[in-house]
């Protein structure tokens, strides 16, 4: 009798348990670092000749609402780019804006893509959309992926094209 009493508890556990949104609890995830500001480091190309190599990083949750997450990204004295995540009904959507210093868009900005349904609570990863393709041609296979390692106290930022590994930062939370 209690092999099938402990059954049927843990199927009315199971039963009464809420299903989970992980781009929700993600976007709820990186809320939690609003206000925060996060040095980091390129860690990929360790390559002298990239841009970003040796460069002070710095990213700054700025502005968390319901629906929108904005993370100026600083490289060095650089502080062109805001990375932006809005939630919608349609799911996550990871844009890159680009500006100019008197604050008019660069010609290449607004590219990004939507989250794939693949994701977690910690880590979502961000197809290139249509947009994307048509402002950036070679980009149309981007896949952007953040991640939020706890354990190890880091935000990762991680591109690949071509599913080849392009860039990666991690920051200290």
């Amino acid at each position: 009798m209690k092999p099938i009493f402990f059954g049927l508890s843990a199927l009315a556990i199971t039963a009464c348990a809420q299903p989970t949104d992980p781009k929700a609890d993600f976007f709820a995830e990186m809320s939690t670092l609003c206000g925060q500001t996060l040095k980091g480091e390129s860690v990929w190309p360790d390559d002298p000749a990239h841009d970003f190599y040796g460069a002070d990083l710095t990213a700054i949750v700025t502005t968390c609402t319901d629906t929108e997450i904005r993370i100026p990204f600083q490289v060095n004295e650089d502080k062109s780019r805001t990375w932006i995540i809005t939630r919608s009904d349609k799911g996550l959507l990871f844009k890159h804006d680009h500006r100019h210093e008197d604050g008019s868009p660069d010609s290449i900005t607004n590219y990004g893509g939507w989250a794939h349904d693949a994701g977690s609570r910690f880590e979502q990863s961000f197809m290139a959309d249509a947009d994307t393709g048509a402002l950036i041609p070679a980009a149309v296979t981007n896949v952007w992926t953040f991640t939020i390692d706890r354990k190890a106290g880091t935000l990762t930022y991680y591109l690949e094209r071509h599913g080849q590994p392009r860039y990666k930062a991690s920051f200290k939370l």
